[in-house]
C-alpha cells in the first residue's frame, strides 16, 4: 500500500482525522450536522484489512412523521413535488423552464419522464403531465433545441419537442441503440457540451470488480445523432453525475468505488474528467494503489492512473452533483459543485444519506467538502432513514431541487434571509 510521507500508525490516524467521523466500533454515533467539514486526502487512506468489511442496510421504507431535515442558517428547504412517483431519480430544467422528472422504476405505469411546473411561483409544483412512459429504467435526461434525449438502462432515444409542449408527440428516435446493460449499475446518465456538439453518456460497470468491455466502467461521448460512439475516459467504476464547471468547462462526474475492501475503503470521489484518462478501476484506486485482487497484473497502468479531486467517504454513494452558477444564494456559496449522496448499505455505521457542497476557487476544489442539507440520516447507527438523495439541480430563480427516492420526494431548497 503506497502512502505519502505518512508510516502506517500515522496514516490510521490521520484518516480519522480527516473523517471526523467515530469509529466503526463506537457505542454512540457521532452526530453528521450542517456544516462539518471532512477533507480526504490521497496519503491519509488506511492499508488493507485495517477497517472491517461490514454491511449495515437501509430500511425499505421510512419512519412516519416529518424528516427531520436541516440546511445552513436562512435556508429553507420544503417539498417541492411527491406522490404519483415510483422510484424519482434524476430532475432537469427543460426547455422554457419546465422541470422534466425522470422515473426509473420497474413494471406496470414505471419508466416514465414526468414534466413538471411552477405557474404560480410558490415553490411547489402545481401542474403534471407525463411527457413520456414504456421507457426502460431511464435515468438521465439532456436538451438541445427541439429535441430530449433520455438514456434508458440500454440505449439513448429522443424525442422531438418544443417549448411549453407537455407530452411527447409520437414514439422516440433511436440514438444510441445498444449500451452494454447486464449486471450491475443500470444508471446512464446524459450531458450535452455547453456547444451542444457531443453528447456525454456515464456507464457503470457490471461488478464489483472484473475486467469489461471498454465501454463500461467508462464515460463515452459521440455526436447528438449517435455517430462516432467512443470512449472519452476510462476506469471509473460506476460514474454517475455529468456536470460542467463553468469557468473551465471541464466535465466532471461522481464516482463509486468497489465494495470488499473495508469501511474505509474504497473512497468514492468527484472529479474533473480529462479527456483520454484513466482512473484505475479494477486495476489501481485512488491513484497507484493495486487491488489485492488483481496485484500487479497491469503495470502498465498503474503510472497513468489518475487521482481524483476531492474523495469522500467510503461508500457514500455519490450520485446527482451540479454546479452552482446562480446568485440567490450568498456569495461563498457561488462556483461550489453540490453533490447528492445516496448512503451507504455497505458500512458498518452508515454514512451519506445528505447533500454535500465542495467548495472551488478558479475552477479547482479547495479543502475538501462541507455538510448542506442534512437529517435523512438522525443516527448513523440507529434504524431510520428519512430519505435517500439522488439528484440535485439548480432552477432558474437560484434555488436547488433535490430528489430522493426513498419517500419519493422532490425537495427545494431556497435562500431567505441572513
Amino acid at each position: 500500500m503506497n502512502s505519502i510521507h505518512l508510516d502506517r500508525p500515522a496514516r490510521r490516524a490521520a484518516f480519522a482525522a480527516a473523517l471526523i467521523l467515530a469509529s466503526s466500533t463506537a457505542a454512540v454515533a457521532q452526530p453528521d450536522p450542517v456544516g462539518k467539514h471532512f477533507h480526504i486526502r490521497p496519503g491519509d487512506l488506511p492499508g488493507l484489512g485495517e477497517s472491517p468489511v461490514g454491511s449495515n442496510q437501509p430500511p425499505r421504507g421510512a419512519p412516519a412523521g416529518p424528516a427531520p431535515i436541516a440546511v445552513p442558517e436562512g435556508f429553507k428547504a420544503e417539498v417541492f413535488a411527491e406522490e404519483g412517483f415510483a422510484v424519482p431519480r434524476n430532475i432537469q430544467v427543460g426547455p422554457g423552464g419546465d422541470y422534466f422528472l425522470v422515473d426509473s422504476g420497474r413494471g406496470r405505469g414505471a419508466g416514465r419522464v414526468f414534466l413538471l411546473r411552477d405557474a404560480d411561483g410558490d415553490g411547489k409544483a402545481d401542474f403534471r403531465s407525463t411527457f413520456a412512459e414504456g421507457l426502460n429504467r431511464p435515468f438521465g435526461i439532456a436538451f438541445i433545441p427541439g429535441y430530449v434525449y433520455v438514456a434508458n438502462t440500454n440505449s439513448v432515444v429522443r424525442f422531438a419537442h418544443q417549448s411549453g409542449q407537455t407530452e411527447a408527440q409520437g414514439p422516440p428516435e433511436v440514438v444510441v441503440p445498444e449500451l452494454p446493460s447486464a449486471g450491475n449499475h443500470w444508471t446512464r446518465n446524459l450531458l450535452f457540451s455547453p456547444d451542444g456538439s457531443r453528447l456525454f453518456i456515464s456507464v457503470g460497470s457490471a461488478s464489483n470488480v472484473g475486467v469489461e468491455p471498454e465501454n463500461r466502467a467508462a464515460v463515452l461521448v459521440c455526436d447528438p445523432d449517435g455517430a462516432n460512439l467512443r470512449v472519452f475516459a476510462g476506469g471509473l467504476r460506476n460514474p454517475v453525475a455529468l456536470t460542467i464547471e463553468p469557468t473551465t468547462g471541464d466535465l466532471w462526474t461522481s464516482v463509486n468505488e468497489r465494495d470488499g475492501l473495508g469501511d474505509d475503503l474504497v473512497p468514492d470521489y468527484v472529479t474533473s474528467v480529462k479527456e483520454g484518462g484513466f482512473y484505475g478501476w479494477p486495476y489501481y484506486y485512488i491513484g497507484p494503489n493495486p487491488d489485492p485482487r488483481f496485484g500487479e497484473a497491469r503495470p502498465d497502468l498503474r503510472d497513468k492512473t489518475i487521482v481524483p479531486d476531492v474523495l469522500v467517504t467510503s461508500h457514500s454513494a455519490a450520485l446527482g452533483a451540479t454546479f452552482y452558477t446562480g446568485t440567490a444564494f450568498p456569495a461563498e456559496y457561488r462556483g461550489n459543485l453540490f453533490v447528492a449522496f445516496h448512503g451507504s448499505w455497505n458500512r458498518t455505521e452508515r454514512t451519506g444519506y445528505k447533500v454535500v457542497r465542495v467548495p472551488m476557487q478558479d475552477g479547482r476544489p479547495v479543502g475538501g467538502y462541507i455538510n448542506f442539507m442534512t437529517g435523512f440520516m438522525p443516527d448513523a447507527s440507529g434504524p431510520d432513514i428519512y430519505g435517500r438523495p439522488v439528484m440535485v439541480t439548480q432552477t432558474p430563480d437560484g434555488a436547488l431541487l433535490v430528489v430522493e427516492d426513498l419517500r419519493n420526494q422532490v425537495w427545494r431548497i431556497s435562500y431567505t434571509g441572513q
